[in-house]
């Protein structure tokens, strides 16, 4: 790349409508591409984030799930009734206050994230050899940056 292309800048603009436009698309067509290589339940995205939260903390309060995933109590509750009924959550007693309730997600969530991040694994690695190695390339190189980005929009 020569020195003129290094310090043209990016037209800030043209990213944010081009992520706006791929992020949504990106993450429904791996989901989709998932379920369906796994022939995995159609669980809705935000029981996914609520159940994907819960394996990753070892469990929290319904509160702190609201929290942590920035939507409103009654959403959560909404969420809790769903996912108790398929055996997605269990509710256990808190080792520090035995009148709240620790959300878990179940061994039966568990497992189906365990085969749900194989599969996506397995998907994405076929789907990226399909891509020009430059392209490949290009990816990697942006986790960070992504990475980063994630970590802005949060807080």
């Amino acid at each position: 790349m020569d020195a003129a292309a290094r310090t043209e800048p990016t037209t800030t603009s043209t990213v944010e409508a081009e992520l706006s436009a791929l992020l949504g698309p990106l993450r429904r067509a791996v989901l989709r591409r998932t379920r369906a290589a796994a022939e995995l339940p159609d669980l809705p995205e935000a029981q996914i984030e609520l159940l994907r939260l819960l394996a990753t903390t070892g469990g929290l309060t319904p509160t702190q799930a609201a929290i942590r995933l920035r939507v409103a109590q009654s959403t959560i509750s909404n969420l809790i009734r769903t996912m108790s009924v398929t055996d997605l959550i269990d509710r256990v007693p808190s080792p520090t206050d035995g009148r709240v309730a620790v959300l878990v997600a179940s061994a039966t969530a568990r497992d189906l994230l365990d085969t749900y991040d194989r599969a996506s694994a397995a998907m994405l690695r076929d789907s990226l050899t399909k891509l020009p190695l430059a392209e490949q390339r290009a990816l990697e190189r942006a986790l960070p940056a992504l990475r980063q980005l994630l970590n802005a929009l949060d807080e």
